[in-house]
């Protein structure tokens, strides 16, 4: 039993001793009541005076026995709301907030670059572009990516591992605006220049080669586009919850994670804010990204701090708890390092072979690819409306960047009030909500766009209709998505942690998300632009909710199933 299990178990058998000498008082005092009032009806025969006497000792005991009794009520109030609110045990906060900061950070990165890069290319070559990008350039660079980073993780230390892997990230961010965005007219060809190297017609408005000769005539946009897809994925899903995962336990997630995201929806709201107020007030879009590249670079910086604080931190907590539990299982805890020790690192080959044959690795894989397909369908539709009504990069980047403000903040709002769903509805209730959220909101934005936009006004009822269907899905995911779905891999071992989780969090949402870009490719060539396909895409979404809800209620007896185990264990030891 570690230190810090002793110490809650320590201070739970104190609140209870208090409850119990408050209930023995209040037993104590109920009996001294009876007792009085027998003795004065006992010596009412004999003497007048005694009962007035024994009377007003009675109601000095019942008075103590309310207060104690009021006590003891309050204490419970107190707990009960205090578990509510923020159910972190005091020798917990300190390692809450150090992790609960890198995740802050890490969306707040993540919240600038992703409104940045779809600034640049839905304004410079239209938001099909995003479709060609993610098939063609983010797919390949993430499989790239997964490769070299597995192949990291066979001989680098875990700590080496996070900044190899994070570092690059930022420093692209900083040599993008430093370097290569101030040089682009120099380096890109022009439009007719790559419209002539693929044979396509100036006078041709749509289609597949244009989109291709805007991406070639803006590949530093489609660049920078590509490096931040990757990063949303390995920033969240590998640098912060595979580290979480590490140094949490799955007492801990349960009250963790939930507030991890709250925490975390803090940032796009501060993100949101510093490009509206401050950022997108530049008198040109260069001067904007530079602005946006300072927030990131420091985001970068304290990611790296943070991580290295808490790092040290642990470390600290762990050599307190081997001193105090030295002289104690000798024989035990050197025989359990070793085992860990024997483990072998498995191929890249043999990490896909495993992921194939887990029903239960596959069941996680088919949550994320559920989420990309079918936010995939909608986005890039939304986007391609929303460059209709704010076509200038400045005003688009304001929009995009509210949005993201929006998002955080009911983001925060409904975590407040559905923060306890995991906790007391269940693991399955709060992996069900966001594809039950995103099937009801869907309907009338669907509608919406296949009732035309040939007005301003049905333009704006489509955009407000797609924002609140976007808003909510990103919020649900957020707040509900995924802590569940990271709580999902925390029954599993550490050879399934790394690089299960890393196949599943990189290429699994690349599949997704880049299988519906594919998806909405054909489309574009069936119908000429993804708006005309929308009754297409309406069957497709829903199919893909329905095989995703499907997956998420299979997962959770597996869940449970696995919990309940490692549980066990944790308290046999």
């Amino acid at each position: 039993m570690t230190l810090q299990q002793r110490r809650r178990l320590s201070r739970e058998d104190k609140e209870r001793g208090n409850i119990s000498s408050a209930t023995s008082t209040l037993t104590l005092s109920t009996t001294t009541t009876t007792r009085g009032g027998g003795a004065a009806i006992i010596k009412s025969n004999t003497k007048a005076v005694t009962p007035t006497t024994t009377t007003t000792a009675s109601s000095t005991t019942t008075t103590s026995s309310t207060a104690s009794s009021s006590a003891v009520a309050t204490q419970s109030w107190t707990k009960r709301m205090r578990n509510i609110l923020f159910p972190i045990y005091e020798e917990e906060t300190t390692k809450f907030f150090l992790i609960g900061s890198i995740k802050f950070f890490v969306i707040l990165a993540l919240t600038l670059t992703r409104d940045n890069k779809d600034t640049m290319v839905v304004t410079e070559c239209g938001a099909e572009a995003i479709a060609f990008l993610k098939i063609y350039g983010v797919l390949p660079s993430a499989t790239l990516f997964i490769g070299v980073y597995s192949k990291m993780s066979n001989f680098l230390e875990k700590k080496t591992l996070f900044y190899t892997t994070c570092i690059p990230f930022f420093l692209f961010f900083f040599l993008f605006d430093a370097v290569i965005y101030p040089n682009r007219a120099s380096i890109q060809p022009s439009l007719s220049t790559a419209q002539s190297i693929l044979g396509t017609s100036s006078q041709s408005t749509s289609g597949a080669s244009v989109i291709f000769a805007k991406l070639i005539a803006n590949w530093t946009s489609a660049l920078f586009y590509i490096v931040a897809e990757v990063y949303s994925s390995v920033s969240v899903g590998i640098l912060f919850w595979q580290y979480a995962n590490d140094v949490v336990s799955v007492s801990q997630a349960k009250r963790f994670y939930p507030l991890f995201a709250q925490m975390s929806g803090l940032a796009p709201i501060v993100a949101g804010q510093y490009v509206v107020r401050y950022a997108s007030r530049a008198k040109d879009f260069g001067e904007s990204l530079h602005r946006l590249t300072w927030m990131v670079t420091f985001s970068g910086v304290m990611i790296c701090l943070f991580y290295r604080w808490s790092n040290a931190y642990i470390e600290r907590m762990a050599e307190a708890e081997s001193r105090a539990d030295e002289g104690k299982n000798k024989a035990v805890q050197p025989e359990r390092k070793a085992k860990k020790k024997k483990k072998a690192k498995m191929s890249m080959a043999e990490s896909a072979k495993f992921l194939a044959s887990s029903e239960y690795l596959r069941l996680i894989a088919s949550l994320v690819v559920g989420y990309g397909l079918s936010i995939n369908f909608t986005d890039i539709m939304w986007k391609s409306i929303v460059k209709q009504q704010y076509p200038d990069p400045l005003d688009y980047q304001r929009f995009i960047s509210q949005f993201s403000s929006i998002v955080g903040l009911s983001t925060c709002i409904v975590i407040f009030v559905g923060v306890h769903a995991i906790r007391i509805l269940g693991w399955r209730i709060g992996a069900l909500t966001t594809p039950l959220v995103m099937a009801c909101l869907a309907f009338p934005f669907f509608s919406g766009v296949i009732m035309g936009l040939d007005t301003p006004r049905r333009l704006k009822i489509a955009v407000t209709l797609g924002m609140v269907q976007t808003l909510l899905a990103k919020t649900t995911k957020y707040a509900l998505f995924d802590p569940t779905t990271q709580m999902a891999y925390i029954p599993l071992d550490d050879e399934s942690k790394v690089k299960g989780k890393a196949a599943i969090e990189v290429i699994g949402s690349r599949i997704g998300k880049s299988g519906g870009s594919l998806i909405q490719q054909g489309l574009v060539l069936v119908f000429g632009n993804i708006i005309s396909a929308a009754p297409v895409l309406a069957v497709l979404y829903y199919s893909v909710l329905a095989w995703w809800a499907y997956s998420a209620n299979r997962l959770s007896e597996l869940f449970y199933a696995r919990t309940a185990m490692q549980e066990s264990k944790e308290h046999e030891e």
